[in-house]
């Protein structure tokens, strides 16, 4: 049952609460307190992982009543305004957040919030071995905190299909996330902070391994399935790996993030849940423009006397690519407003026109247009007179975001919207249409002038000095032992043939005439911004023997057959850094010089 009860404080919103029937509560008692004391260690620390962590309660055997947390919706709902598949796509929630937070600071802040609680989601989540994790147990709030509800299962018992575990990944993160967290399909510096973010989080918790072992162990009595013996709380110990070295944890989180990114059963089960959850959406459900934060009618709106594409742009935030300028003239005197929209964006209009009207409802052959529709230039009005209208193919040869093709599909768009506003009323008339061209905050920003081009990671970018990109490495040294750990790179410049390299990295300690100390770490595929986390270890150095070493470090492209391509190097004096703690920092790659830190 959901439940709204009313505030004593005047000011204050009712308070929402969903009473459960048939669920023991306990557990999720327990595991969000597990998650509370994790979030204040890490405050303690100075690291706010901006945990989203509500309340939950047992009243009784079997029932109990959980904080709704308000402005939030699960990753299924905001995946399928994409479609049935789109738990596969990688903008939906990229897309969601942009809808929510139209003005740049307030979508880079919310982008910042998830980034943070992304990262302490896929800690806290391995730690406490929480699963049944599908996109109805994910949520993400407006402001860009995202949160995990419904602990059912944890310590590792993973509901089965036969002998196949269901939850197949270490914890839940996809290649959606990471969209929003790199500002685009390629890793970027911000990714690099997600890593680091993630390392540290985890980290942090293993210093208080036997806190959470503790705890745990005192509930074991409690009756709780799933926490019943000892093998239960090895899991726990396993998870954190009390024996690691910070170094070697490091390590070992960073392969299991780019295990659960590059999981295609993560996004298997987020399918089959959307097919399974269909049946409970309702078949009387309107489809909604997932771009679009509310429904506008023409009774809120105002009838449309008349729209006209005036021109295209190039825009790079969030992505790449161009939008498209639509004058919209409404039947109120003077009133004439700008909206933006990209291709995609009159994709999803259009297919979801297909799920409301039959295609025989739907333009796809010019009428007889009048001698000059109002507002409608003489060109356009001859070339919609010859061709027909039906909405252009996304699918083209060659480039799909050059000028040239834009220029296309603005003639062609500019017919196909015509057409709509002057087809039968049912279509014409929908809430569809209305919302479609009805001012969106961006819009209003925009007011029908020109946009700024910007980079997509503009807030984020910190100039490099340096022409080649940068290395970010850490350096030790114990017990006659040099430690390098590779952690990430940033700004690598592409291939000539201008594809993104297939980097590695491969170190010397020089002198060294018969290539003994070369070291190397696994290859990164097409990124100028990869992450490694790998440490390169130099056993048998004499301290004296460092002062007169010098690391030279390179970056190359792994390519196959061919030579290796070199993409930039490093020369480090040992004698330079104090080794008696550790030295961690971004060296600028370039030609054969020395880095500084």
């Amino acid at each position: 049952l959901k439940l709204s009860f009313q505030n004593v404080d005047p000011l204050g919103e009712n308070i929402r609460v969903i009473f459960k029937c048939g669920d023991d509560l306990r557990q999720d008692m327990l595991t969000l307190q597990m998650i509370r004391i994790m979030n204040k260690i890490w405050v303690q620390e100075g690291l706010d992982m901006r945990m989203v962590i509500f309340r939950c309660f047992s009243t009784g055997r079997g029932r109990g009543m959980v904080e709704m947390i308000p402005n939030a919706e699960t990753l299924r709902k905001i995946q399928v305004e994409h479609g049935v598949t789109g738990s596969f796509k990688d903008r939906p929630l990229a897309d969601w957040l942009q809808k929510h937070n139209p003005e740049e600071d307030e979508y880079e802040k919310a982008v910042e919030n998830f980034i943070y609680s992304c990262a302490g989601c896929c800690v806290a989540t391995y730690v406490l071995g929480i699963c049944d994790r599908h996109n109805d147990n994910i949520m993400l709030k407006t402001t860009g905190h995202m949160f995990h509800i419904d602990f059912g299962r944890f310590l590792g018992h993973a509901q089965m299909f036969g002998n196949i575990k269901r939850d197949r990944a270490p914890f839940v993160f996809t290649s959606d996330m990471a969209y929003v967290i790199n500002g685009g399909d390629k890793p970027s510096s911000r990714f690099h902070d997600f890593v680091d973010l993630c390392c540290q989080a985890y980290n942090l918790i293993r210093k208080h391994t036997h806190l959470f072992l503790n705890l745990l162990g005192l509930m074991l009595s409690c009756g709780i399935p799933e926490l019943s013996d000892l093998e239960d709380l090895k899991y726990v110990y396993d998870a954190l790996r009390p024996q690691d070295s910070d170094a070697d944890a490091t390590t070992y989180f960073t392969r299991l993030i780019e295990s659960s990114l590059g999981s295609v059963a993560t996004k298997l089960n987020f399918f089959i849940h959307n097919l399974a959850q269909m049946k409970f959406t309702g078949s009387d459900a309107r489809p909604t423009l997932s771009f679009a934060p509310r429904t506008h009618t023409i009774k809120t709106s105002g009838r449309i006397r008349d729209v006209f594409l005036c021109r295209h742009e190039r825009v790079f935030n969030p992505s790449k690519g161009y939008t498209y300028v639509v004058k919209v003239q409404r039947e109120s005197p003077g009133e004439v407003v700008f909206v933006q929209r990209t291709f995609e964006e009159f994709q999803e209009l259009h297919n979801k026109l297909r799920l409301l009207f039959p295609s025989s409802l739907l333009p796809r052959y010019p009428p007889q247009i009048p001698s000059r529709p109002p507002g409608l230039p003489a060109t356009p009005r001859a070339l919609l007179s010859v061709r027909p209208c039906s909405f252009p193919s996304r699918f083209v040869i060659g480039r799909s975001r050059g000028e040239a093709v834009a220029e296309r599909r603005k003639e062609e768009l500019n017919g196909y919207i015509w057409h709509l506003i002057h087809a039968a009323p049912e279509v014409a008339e929908c809430d569809l249409i209305y919302t479609f061209f009805h001012p969106l905050p961006r819009d209003e920003k925009a007011a029908g002038t020109n946009p700024t081009p910007k980079p997509a990671d503009a807030t984020w970018a910190r100039p490099l000095g340096k022409v080649g990109g940068e290395v970010k490495l850490s350096i030790s040294y114990k017990n006659n032992k040099l430690f390098i750990m590779v952690m990430h790179i940033r700004g690598l410049p592409p291939l000539q043939d201008g594809n993104d390299p297939d980097p590695y990295v491969k170190t010397y300690l020089l002198p060294d005439p018969q290539k003994t100390t070369k070291r190397k770490t696994k290859v990164a595929r097409k990124t100028c911004n990869p992450t490694y986390n790998e440490m390169l270890v130099y056993d048998g150095i004499p301290r004296g023997d460092l002062q007169q070493r010098e690391l030279r470090l390179s970056v190359l492209s792994e390519e196959g057959f061919w030579e290796n391509i070199l993409l930039g190097e490093v020369g480090i004096r040992l004698r330079d850094l104090d080794l008696a703690q550790e030295k961690m920092g971004w060296f600028a790659l370039g030609s054969r010089g020395h880095g500084t830190l």
